[in-house]
């Protein structure tokens, strides 16, 4: 039995979206993987959660203590009834739940030699140091993976020891990348040009020291058999030897080509991942001369520090057999001191940083926590698979930017932060007790209830945010559970698939943490849903935290938080990438004014005629699809209700009527009808149209510039020749089939025999080319208007189809010839629309050479499906809480909030200050930022609303401002250009009677009214602040 039948199955359907993170050969490799994780309390639950998730073979978890109050404030699966009992029984009885596929054991006793050696991987949490030595050698000795992952108040470190020849197989993320080839010179090296793709010239995605093959290489044959070889990016070298001038950022140079024959044309380069070794050193060796991984140069000094303190509490608690005490002098002098004796790589000592460390390090913090597990964890699958560029070989972080500021004049003590037999006792060892209780008050939004919204609240509830009188988290969802989102969503079982994951996922923090006030809603949030997250709603929150796929929908959130003056949690992931970003009132940027990501698509004329890459031939095939199954039968239906219609289409009216024309011609009656249709469709696609172009640009045609057509991106295509014992063949024409009787609505029967003869009687017509078939050759040229003749055309069809449509409506079939448009799908696997568009790309493929796309990588290029998995959604929402507490002690300086961009399969990890507000309106040389505005009393000295003319009166009074036009959105309030007697009687009106007609809502709804506003003697370029009137004091719907 090969290697490959022995690696275990993946549940495609649960895994789905981390597939395309992983891989199913890592993923593989990783469910062989046996795991140990010691230590469970926070950080060690944190890493068995997310290692479970992934899919590894099994996780035993060990601790051979029992749970204590101040566990309680960042294990999520430990209660107040399990203070006492041992923390790795209590916490296997959970984690088993969390996928049915990885067995979760506990073990309560000493680790010893013969136990660990039943381990590919071993993680080390809340540990001793003679421990982690001693078990780091044995690891080290017998090629065990060992991980060490220790968090101490507001400061982590993580430890990998892979061993001394450690093979990584696919070291990034990214896709291999491939390009056309230009040009090759002869020499040592041979200078190879990419071809540009498209006008904006791009150059290639290629970097220093990658490898690559070659294939189609015309003349320098030599290169097409040569094994893998690696490139350099030319720099500033300028090849001008074909007459052609290009930089740098289209020239690599491939090594020796002096000896092989002269280029003539043709070709592609690709990128190949080849396997890399890295060696490690074990912990012993490595505590004396860390590597620290950073991408700044000037923390260096810092984590040096980091790692001296974190070794130095080792000496503490062997020497006191006790932490330091939250906030004691004494024992951060102490502290600095055993510091002082270490050895520190000839990097200084800050002592201030020790005593900061020393002061909160008994502390334990639920969102440290889930960051330094959330990154961990993700070693422990490179371990396990190989996959991606493990650490070298010591992280460290810390978030002390946290503390009160200076300027809040808050001095802690160790009064302050003393225990109190609190589930809080870790949290309140670092910030307070009064700290907490702010926390416990506060009123948050949460939009979105997935695998970022999942952490989110969970974080949430082991903070206590909103676990006091007066606090609440309001959290909404539309959407319900599906199997595929228990492999992130993990507040969800396989028992809660179909309910909606707000209640679900309210309810499971609830567990957590009883004390915590949740609303779960299953609202969009969007400028339909005003009525309930309104003025009231907003003007009542502390703050929102988005968790949201939708740029669209995020960009709406951030608006909204503009509008009422809230700070924005925002944050979002794709594959091992993430990001968080904080916007505060006044003090950073807004959120910008995102849209919804593009679709990717490619320059038509390389889809439709020339592609070059498998991406083009499946956006080809799904407009296909899409033209073929929902598109036809649409416009047919239109055709069909309206008489109209035929006359009224002027856009791409010619390709609309003729497809009107031909599915009314070619309706079906029998299946034989349908693969009928279905071979000639294949004929039509993959034979006659590749021949047609060949026709129009022959094999050795020039361009007038004399210059070879088929050359460089453009690749000359060959013709197909159908054969039903072809899968890719068979397939294709099936599902064609299948999808054309749909939408015609026809319920016939199917067998291979019957299939077999119907296409042994049918005689498709042999290709006739076509003179004057314009088939363009650049995007330019498809925009070009083609004239009269097509005038022509459309007329013809126009009288044709006028003649169909009587003989319908004298056949009484109007009605019976409507059709079922087909959307695309891509979840059901049974409904023939991949096996269409998979088949249908592939065979466009294979005309052009392309290599063809596996049925994964096709679902998720044309189902545009964002890869995800759980170390990146936990490491993401637990760093959205740090910046959480920035906000509850109401930090003012830009420099305490961080923006944070991370990429776990390197680890990368850059934080940074986020941007400053910058000045969006201008008017008489005063510029303000979009946070400002100009406000207005709604209510006058009576108690009464102010009319228009009281606004008025104010914005002249105050600001010097003569009002030429009010704007409420897009409606006009007042203008100035309008006659007088129209004006005074605006002018008497409340501006809620003004509002509501125009918007066409009841004045009960207004609470908060904006306004835009234009005054007289404006420059041209100015732009002022909008007017917020508040019309009368209100308790949020959320109070």
């Amino acid at each position: 039995m090969s290697t490959s039948e022995n690696l275990p199955e993946i549940d495609e359907g649960l895994y789905s979206r981390q597939l395309y993170v992983l891989g199913y050969e890592a993923m593989q490799k990783m469910a062989t993987a046996a795991v140990l994780v010691s230590g469970m309390k926070g950080l060690g639950v944190e890493i068995a959660k997310n290692i479970i998730l992934a899919g590894v073979k099994s996780v035993t978890v060990h601790d051979q203590h029992d749970a204590q109050w101040s566990d309680l404030s960042s294990q999520f699966y430990l209660s107040e009834e399990d203070v006492g009992q041992n923390r790795a029984v209590v916490s296997q009885h959970r984690l088993k739940e969390l996928n049915r596929h990885v067995p979760v054991l506990a073990y309560t006793e000493a680790l010893t030699e013969h136990y660990l050696s039943a381990f590919q991987v071993v993680v080390l949490t809340n540990s001793p140091l003679e421990e982690q030595l001693c078990i780091s050698d044995f690891c080290h000795a017998n090629d065990i993976c060992f991980v060490l992952a220790d968090t101490k108040g507001l400061a982590g470190q993580l430890f990998c020891d892979f061993g001394e020849r450690f093979v990584v197989y696919d070291a990034s993320e990214a896709e291999p990348v491939s390009a056309a080839i230009q040009h090759i010179t002869q020499g040592n090296p041979g200078m190879l040009t990419v071809a540009c793709e498209d006008k904006q010239g791009q150059g290639h995605q290629f970097e220093n020291g990658d490898w690559v093959t070659f294939r189609e290489v015309e003349g320098m044959t030599e290169l097409n058999t040569l094994e893998p070889r690696p490139i350099r990016v030319a720099g500033n070298v300028i090849v001008t030897s074909f007459s052609t001038c290009l930089c740098g950022w289209f020239i690599l140079e491939i090594g020796d080509t002096s000896s092989f024959s002269p280029y003539k044309s043709g070709g592609i380069i690709s990128q190949v991942k080849m396997p890399q070794q890295h060696s490690f050193d074990s912990l012993r060796v490595s505590m004396r001369s860390p590597k620290i991984k950073t991408p700044d140069a000037g923390k260096m000094s810092r984590y040096h520090t980091l790692h001296v303190a974190f070794w130095a509490l080792h000496l503490f608690q062997s020497k006191m057999k006790r932490m330091p005490k939250p906030r004691n002098q004494a024992d951060a002098e102490e502290m600095v001191k055993l510091a002082q004796t270490l050895p520190t790589a000839q990097e200084p000592l800050a002592e201030d940083l020790v005593r900061t460390f020393a002061y909160g390090c008994t502390g334990d913090l639920n969102p440290i926590t889930a960051f330094f597990g959330a990154v961990a964890a993700h070693e422990v699958l490179k371990a396990a698979s190989g996959k991606f560029t493990p650490l070298n070989q010591w992280l460290y972080f810390d978030a002390y930017e946290c503390l009160p500021e200076e300027e809040h004049g808050v001095l802690l003590t160790e009064e302050d932060c003393a225990p109190r037999g609190s589930r809080y006792d870790g949290q309140i060892a670092i910030f307070g007790a009064d700290f907490q209780e702010q926390l416990g008050k506060q009123k948050y939004f949460v939009v979105g209830a997935g695998a970022i919204g999942c952490e989110l609240l969970k974080n949430f509830a082991m903070i206590g945010l909103a676990a006091c009188e007066g606090g609440n988290i309001t959290v909404t969802d539309m959407d319900k559970i599906e199997y595929s989102n228990l492999n992130r969503q993990f507040l969800f079982r396989p028992q809660d698939v179909s309910k909606w994951k707000s209640e679900v996922a309210a309810a499971a923090i609830k567990l957590m943490n009883p004390n915590v006030h949740v609303i779960a809603e299953q609202n969009h949030v969007g400028s339909d849903t005003e009525c309930y997250y309104g003025d009231e709603f907003f003007l009542g929150l502390d703050g929102v935290a988005t968790a949201l796929d939708s740029l669209q929908a995020r960009a709406y959130v951030g608006k909204q938080c503009t509008k009422y003056l809230k700070p924005l949690l925002d944050s979002g992931t794709e594959g091992t990438k993430g990001h968080v970003q904080v916007l505060v009132p006044f003090v950073t940027e807004a959120y910008g004014h995102a849209e919804d990501r593009d679709e990717e698509n490619y320059p038509l004329c390389t889809v439709r005629y020339f592609p070059t890459a498998i991406r083009h031939t499946l956006q080809w095939a799904q407009k296909q699809f899409e033209d073929l199954f929902m598109t036809t039968a649409e416009t047919v239906n239109k055709f069909l209700q309206d008489p109209s219609f035929s006359e009224t289409q002027e856009t791409e009216a010619l390709t609309m009527l003729e497809m009107v024309q031909a599915s009314l011609q070619e309706k079906p009656h029998s299946w034989g009808d349908c693969v009928a249709w279905a071979r000639r469709l294949w004929e039509r696609l993959f034979s006659h149209d590749i021949q047609q172009l060949r026709y129009n640009f022959p094999p050795d045609h020039k361009t007038i510039s004399g210059l070879p057509f088929w050359s460089g991106f453009k690749r000359c295509p060959e013709k197909l020749d159908f054969n039903f014992s072809n899968t890719a063949h068979r397939t294709f024409l099936l599902a064609a089939s299948h999808l054309f009787a749909q939408m015609h609505r026809l319920n016939v029967g199917e067998s291979d025999a019957a299939t077999s003869q119907i296409l042994l009687d049918l005689c498709p017509l042999p290709f006739q080319p076509r003179n004057g078939v314009h088939i363009p050759a650049t995007d330019e040229e498809m925009q070009r208007p083609q004239g009269c003749r097509d005038e022509m055309r459309l007329a013809e069809l126009r009288q044709d189809l006028a003649r169909l449509r009587r003989e319908l409506e004298e056949q009484d079939a109007l009605i019976s010839s409507r059709m079922e448009p087909i959307h695309f799908e891509k979840d059901d696997d049974s409904n023939s629309h991949l096996d269409f568009i998979i088949t249908a790309a592939n065979l466009r493929a294979e005309n052009y050479g392309i290599p063809p796309a596996d049925k994964l990588q096709a679902k998720r290029i044309v189902g545009r499906i964002v890869p995800a998995i759980a170390t990146t959604t936990a490491a993401v929402a637990g760093l959205v809480c740090l910046e959480l507490y920035k906000l509850v002690w109401g930090h003012r300086s830009l420099g305490s909030y961080r923006s944070t961009f991370l990429r776990l399969s390197e680890p990368f990890l850059n934080r940074c200050q986020p941007h400053s507000p910058q000045p969006i309106y201008k008017c008489h040389q005063k510029t303000w930022s979009c946070w400002e505005r100009i406000e207005v009393p709604g209510v006058d000295e009576k108690g009464e609303e102010i009319t228009l003319k009281g606004l008025c009166d104010h914005l002249q009074t105050e600001h010097s401002l003569e009002l030429r036009m009010l704007l409420y959105g897009k409606a006009i309030i007042y203008a100035r250009f309008w006659a007088e007697e129209k004006r005074e009687k605006r002018l008497s009106n409340r501006l809620t009677e003004l509002v509501c007609a125009a918007a066409e809502r009841e004045s009960k709804d207004c609470r908060l009214l904006v306004f835009e506003i234009v005054c007289e003697n404006e420059e041209e370029d100015a732009h002022l602040p909008p007017v917020h009137v508040q019309l009368h004091p209100m308790k949020g719907k959320n109070e």
